[in-house]
Formats: C-alpha cells, structure tokens, sequence
C-alpha cells in the first residue's frame, strides 16, 4: 500500500479491485491508510493469539511429545512456535512479496476483502489510543506529509524529475558500490570526476561490470 501511495493513478493499473481498493485506501484525507495499519495489527495480534492456543500443546501428566527434554517441552507448551510460524509465513513473507509486486496484491479481490475487514476492526475503536498518541508526536515533531516536501505522484511527473544520467553511477542511490571510493572518496578525486570525463567514465564502465559480474 505504500508503495502505490507514490504511483499516479494512471500508474495503478487498469483492474477493477485495484481500482476499488486505492479509491478506498486514498480517498478523502488519507485516514483510511493508517486505519488500516491499525486494523491490520489487530488483525495479526487475534490471528497470533488464536495459532499460539490451537498450537500449544498439554500433555496432562503424559510423556513429552517425542521424548524431548522437559524443558523443550515447556516451549511447546507456550505456543510460542506456532506465534513464529504465523510471523514467518503468514506476515513477514507476504509483506515481502506484496513490496515487490503491489500492483498484483491489489488486483487480488482478498485484498479488498482484507483491507475492509482491517478498517471494520479499527472502526471498533479498541485502538482509539493509537490515533492520540500519534497527533501528539505529531505536534511535538512537527511532522508533515511527504506531499509538502516532494510533491504528490502527478506534480513530480509535470515536473518531469528523473534521473540525471551526466552524474557517476556511483555511491549513494546506487546497488553497486566501488570499494574504497565509492564512500569515502578523497577530495581530489571527487574534483577529477567532475572535471575529467574520461575518469567519470571509467568509474561507470568499472561499475557496470561489477553489476554484470
């Protein structure tokens, strides 16, 4: 969902889910997508409590579960690796997922589903706290939207902001790093990219074939 807060609408894809959930998710003020957030942390805190009981194993004076020590047996009995086994495969691993492809959770119609349960369980009001303290950091570090700093999705497009491609493919921004330069360069060095093409490029020909490597 963050992801796709930084697309334009055109960006979003074409299909009909998709459609519904951003209109959902980013109508209004925007309040819908920390709604979600909360939502979704219930959500994730009853569906670990429910894993950890069914999970959790009483054996009622018998044998340990295939002979292991009693102290194995006592961590079997927490529920505690069920509560990990959630955690692992049923956030953690879809959270990376969705990041890499957003566009094809939001086409998934459980997503919508999901995303109306999430703000049905924020709607309760349990959590109600939550929004409190948040206005209060707020206020206190003077936090704004990243609206204000960059624009939304649509300005920065009229702005036509894209990559400078004179500058070195080197250092910050960059997955390929030189090693020994690429951080600390000295001084001079820096000066010699910038005032000799020839040097420039030989760091982006060398850097190319790091990444090709």
């Amino acid at each position: 969902f963050f992801a796709v807060a930084k697309l334009r609408e055109s960006e979003r894809g074409s299909n009909i889910f998709a459609k519904k959930t951003c209109d959902l998710l980013y109508s209004g003020d925007g309040h819908n997508l920390p709604g979600f957030m909360i939502g979704r942390q219930l959500c994730v805190v009853s569906c670990m409590l429910f894993v950890a009981r069914v999970t959790s194993v009483d054996m009622k004076g018998e044998a340990n579960l295939f002979g292991v020590p009693d102290g194995v047996q006592g961590l079997f009995n927490t529920g505690l690796l069920g509560a990990v086994m959630l955690t692992i495969l049923g956030s953690i691993s879809w959270q990376l997922v969705a990041s890499a492809f957003p566009i094809a959770f939001l086409s998934n119609p459980l997503t919508y589903v999901l995303l109306r349960l999430c703000l049905l369980l924020e709607a309760t009001g349990i959590c109600q706290g939550a929004w409190v303290l948040a206005a209060i950091h707020k206020k206190i570090a003077n936090f704004q939207r990243d609206e204000v700093y960059i624009g939304t999705a649509e300005e920065r497009a009229k702005q036509e902001m894209g990559d400078d491609g004179g500058l070195p493919h080197v250092g910050t921004g960059h997955l390929v790093k030189l090693p020994g330069f690429s951080e600390n360069a000295p001084k001079s060095l820096k000066d010699l990219m910038k005032k000799d093409t020839n040097v420039k490029n030989y760091l982006n020909d060398v850097a190319e074939k790091m990444d090709s490597a």
